[in-house]
């Protein structure tokens, strides 16, 4: 606030609502799983967005929802990399028998070795991950 940089404000207090409303919905505290869902949400609303409004033509707006998202980011986990999001799903897939009918339960191990391992991952790209090493498979 005393900086004056309002638009920085205007996020985090975006976020904060965004916090407390599923804290009221729920009725206790959030845990940390949650309020990292809950940004993961907030990210992925701006990218709709600036996919809208570059649609649209009004890349002022883009640019906005775009700044959003990268101090959304700065307090999200530390991204992985598809180098890293490879070797992790190599390493959560050995050893097991899944075949390509089998990507509901690989999607499960991968996620849960990928949220151990501290780090978050794009969804879609880790499906087409998982997707490609049990067609391989």
């Amino acid at each position: 606030m005393k900086a004056r940089e309002s638009e920085r404000l205007s996020t985090l207090r975006m976020v904060k609502t965004a916090f407390k409303n599923k804290e009221i919905e729920k009725r206790q505290p959030l845990t940390e799983a949650e309020a990292q869902q809950i940004l993961t949400t907030l990210i992925k609303q701006r990218k709709e967005s600036v996919e809208q409004f570059t649609k649209g033509n009004r890349p002022e707006l883009a640019a906005k929802e775009q700044a959003e998202i990268v101090l959304i980011e700065g307090y999200m986990p530390k991204a992985a990399g598809e180098e890293e999001i490879k070797k992790l799903v190599d390493e959560a897939l050995t050893g097991q028998t899944f075949g390509p009918r089998d990507m509901g339960a690989a999607m499960k191990l991968v996620q849960a070795r990928i949220q151990a391992s501290g780090l978050r991952a794009d969804g879609r790209q880790v499906s087409e991950l998982v997707k490609s090493k049990l067609a391989g498979s």
